[in-house]
């Protein structure tokens, strides 16, 4: 009730339902169009991943909307959604479980379990998605049409294994977790078949138009946190770019058209993927916020901000015009970090 009297005294921000955990009757949703989905975390072990639902035109938010709509809890730390052939596929990586869901009823329409500690899926084609994985040192092949382990590819003992991009017949993945590797697999194969040493714990991974490669590594004690461009088909680093120790760069985020980059350095960084040199200024300078996860609307523009505040309660996110005025504020769930567009 606290929350609630707040957000009536201040009127600043976008709220949808409660945020209440528990037995309760399955909600009938009916979302269709353009909408972005928000997955929060939650605490590990807590058992408190959430899933938002936001309409950028009415600005009508829905929080808890999995639960909501399933009558059952999403489960332990959400880490990331993607949007495949009219289906939604929630990695939730404690529990060890992807859920599919119908992106308009938000209803569990599939399952992919047997999976350790899921990070992202990535589609190949139509017959073949990856799975990266905290812990276990394979991807996992699952076949989307069935739902159903077809395979695993040995990462030659590299954990970790975070985000994934398809470049021709080559998936790319980076090592983050105590490591420093970006591997290559031929998905012709499915065989580890080269790979690149770059800084400590590469965390974010994304291929611009131009075929380059960046990663954001956080450095450590000796080595500065920074960004590189990799040419994605030599795995050769063409540029390296440092920044200061306490500001290591993370969410790696590019625009639709694949040609402006996007990152979190306590700020929030902007630059074209041909640039040689980093940005003077910041695209959104630091306010006194913890800002966590960062997406770009592929056909507006516009900028979601995600600020953990304390990793303890709900936290924020920002929306914001691409030239940087801010459009709308939403409460949502704890730990929110990974958006995913839903497109007409």
């Amino acid at each position: 009730m606290l929350l609630r009297s707040l957000l009536l005294l201040t009127g600043a921000l976008s709220t949808g339902a409660c945020m209440e955990y528990g037995p309760q009757a399955e909600e009938a949703f009916d979302l269709r169009g353009r909408g972005l989905f928000i997955t929060c975390e939650g605490n590990f072990m807590w058992d408190n991943a959430s899933l938002s639902y936001y309409d950028p035109e009415s600005r009508r938010l829905e929080n808890t909307v999995f639960l909501r709509a399933n009558g059952m809890k999403l489960g332990d730390v959400a880490q990331s959604m993607t949007l495949h052939d009219g289906k939604g596929y929630v990695v939730v990586n404690n529990s060890g479980v992807i859920y599919v869901i119908d992106p308009d009823t938000f209803r569990i329409t599939g399952l992919i379990e047997e999976v350790v500690s899921p990070r992202q899926i990535l589609f190949v084609d139509e017959q073949t998605a990856y799975i990266s994985d905290l812990y276990d040192p394979r991807i996992t092949v699952v076949d989307p049409r069935t739902n159903r382990i077809r395979s695993r590819i040995d990462m030659n003992g590299h954990r970790s294994t975070e985000q994934m991009v398809l470049s021709g017949d080559r998936v790319l993945v980076n090592c983050w977790s105590y490591d420093n590797k970006i591997l290559a697999i031929d998905t012709r194969t499915e065989r580890l078949v080269d790979s690149l040493t770059v800084g400590w714990q590469p965390n974010s991974l994304v291929l611009d138009r131009h075929g380059k490669l960046w990663t954001a590594t956080d450095g450590r004690s000796g080595e500065a946190p920074a960004l590189w461009r990799i040419d994605a088909a030599t795995l050769e680093v063409e540029r390296r770019f440092e920044l200061p120790a306490d500001r290591p760069p993370s969410r790696l985020t590019l625009d639709a058209a694949n040609d402006r980059l996007y990152f979190i350095a306590r700020d929030v960084w902007r630059m074209s993927t041909q640039d040689e040199s980093l940005p003077a200024e910041p695209f959104l300078p630091y306010a006194g916020t913890l800002y966590y996860g960062l997406g770009i609307d592929p056909d507006t523009g516009e900028v979601y901000v995600a600020d953990a505040i304390d990793y303890v309660q709900n936290g924020v996110v920002y929306r914001f015009t691409a030239e940087g005025q801010p459009v709308d504020t939403l409460r949502v769930g704890v730990i929110p970090g990974n958006f995913c567009f839903k497109r007409l």
